[in-house]
C-alpha cells in the first residue's frame, strides 16, 4: 500500500463525495475556459445564430439568476460572492461526508452545483459581472442567457432529484417485499 492510501485522511477523502472533485475541476475549467473564449471572439452583446432557438451571445450579468438585482448599484457582487462561497463550503463538508462510491448521484450532483456556483463566482472576482453566452428562445420569447457554470448548477440540481426518486422508489420496493 501507498504510503499516501496508508494516510487515514486520504483514505477517507478518497472514500467520500469529494472523490468526485476531478469532475468539479473539470467542470469549473471547462465553464472558464468558454468564457474566456466569448470573451475574445465576440464583441459585447454580438451573437452568432446556431440554430433557430439558440445563439451564442456574449452578455454580462452583474445580477444573480435571471439578472435579479442586476442594477443594484454594485453591493449585491459581494452580496451572491459571499452566497456562493459559503453554499460552495457547506456542500463540500456535505460530499466529505457521503460515501462517494455508494451516492454517486448525489455526489456528483452535488459537485457540480459546487463548481457552477464557483465558476461564476470566479467571474464575479475576475470581472466584476459574470459571463453569459448560450442564449435559448423561441420567437420573440427569450430565456434569460446562461453559461457552462449555470448548467452544472442545473443539472447538479437534476441528479440530485433524480437520486431522491430512484431512493423513494428503492424504498418503496424494499417495504413491499417486507410485508407479510
Amino acid at each position: 500500500m501507498s504510503s499516501a492510501m496508508s494516510d487515514p485522511f486520504m483514505v477517507r477523502m478518497a472514500r467520500s463525495g469529494l472523490r468526485w472533485l476531478p469532475l468539479g475541476a473539470a467542470a469549473i475549467l471547462l465553464d472558464q475556459l468558454t468564457k474566456e473564449w466569448i470573451q475574445r471572439a465576440l464583441a459585447l452583446h454580438d451573437s452568432i445564430t446556431v440554430l433557430p432557438v439558440l445563439e451564442i451571445v456574449h452578455w454580462r450579468n452583474t445580477g444573480a439568476a435571471f439578472s435579479f438585482l442586476a442594477g443594484a448599484g454594485g453591493w449585491q457582487r459581494w452580496l451572491f460572492t459571499l452566497f456562493a462561497l459559503g453554499v460552495s463550503v457547506a456542500l463540500l463538508v456535505w460530499l466529505s461526508r457521503l460515501d462517494g462510491r455508494q451516492q454517486k448521484l448525489q455526489s456528483s450532483g452535488l459537485m457540480l452545483i459546487a463548481a457552477g456556483a464557483l465558476g461564476n463566482v470566479i467571474d464575479r472576482f475576475r470581472h466584476g459581472y459574470v459571463v453569459d453566452f448560450i442564449a435559448v428562445h423561441w420567437n420573440e420569447a427569450w430565456f434569460p442567457a446562461f453559461n457552462v457554470a449555470d448548467s452544472c448548477i442545473t443539472v447538479g440540481a437534476g441528479l440530485i432529484l433524480l437520486d431522491a426518486l430512484l431512493d423513494a422508489r428503492r424504498r418503496k420496493q424494499a417495504q413491499g417485499e417486507q410485508a407479510p
